[in-house]
């Protein structure tokens, strides 16, 4: 899940940017309420999670724009605002939840998913299909031929990128971005590590292999041709 970060606090940003990137998730991260705006706007993400405080543009007053462009996306409220006017005013707004600091970063990860439940429980997609093979974007469960493959996060969190984009190039520069968050391109294996247990996983024990490499450039993930 792509999830955008708007908070701040650096040490509060990247405690929970690396916390939500080792449970899955790909996250982009902005400190300003009108980068915040201007992201959401014009990048595709699954959801935001909005700090009430931020220079700028406030938190409240980035989703007031965002529901008065009819932007659906759900947003969670982080902020140490925690009076009951409070929440009832950023819920009112169109928030769809809030949650006070400080706070147990399970419970962040209990109140994403809620969010996001509701999203696709409203009937937007909650699983991709390529070929045989299912992604389940709830359960966080994989599954070929009906056969449920074991994933760990990061492995999980690549292969969401390719079936997201089937039949086009991912570079090992995005995976690296959106699945470790390096702006850069470091001198690491790390991405052919993790392709190559992935691909152990999801095209070893079948016949037909789903993800293909394209020499110097990156993967893509198709069926047959």
């Amino acid at each position: 899940m792509k999830i955008l970060l708007a908070e701040d606090d650096e040490k509060m940003a990247e405690y929970m940017s690396a916390g939500l990137v080792e449970n899955g998730h790909s996250v982009d991260r902005v400190a300003d309420g009108r980068d915040a705006l201007s992201y959401c706007l014009y990048n595709d993400c699954d959801m935001a999670i909005l700090d009430r405080m931020m220079p700028g543009m406030d938190g409240l007053s980035v989703l007031k724009a965002l529901r008065a462009a009819h932007k659906d996306l759900p947003v969670l409220f982080l902020t140490a605002m925690g009076q009951v006017e409070d929440r009832v005013e950023g819920l009112s707004a169109g928030g769809d939840d809030y949650l006070v600091k400080p706070f147990h970063f399970s419970e962040l990860l209990a109140r994403i998913e809620t969010v996001t439940r509701r999203k696709y429980d409203s009937g937007e997609t909650h699983a991709i299909d390529v070929h045989d093979l299912h992604l389940d974007l709830l359960s966080r469960t994989a599954t070929r031929q009906g056969k449920v493959i074991e994933l760990h996060a990061k492995e999980f969190a690549m292969l969401e990128i390719l079936m997201r984009n089937a039949g086009r190039v991912v570079t090992r520069t995005m995976l690296l971005e959106r699945v470790w968050n390096f702006n850069f391109e470091p001198n690491t294996t790390v991405v052919e590590t993790h392709m190559s247990r992935l691909r152990t996983k999801i095209d070893k024990p079948f016949d037909t292999p789903l993800i293909h490499t394209i020499r110097n450039t990156g993967y893509s993930l198709h069926g047959p041709r």
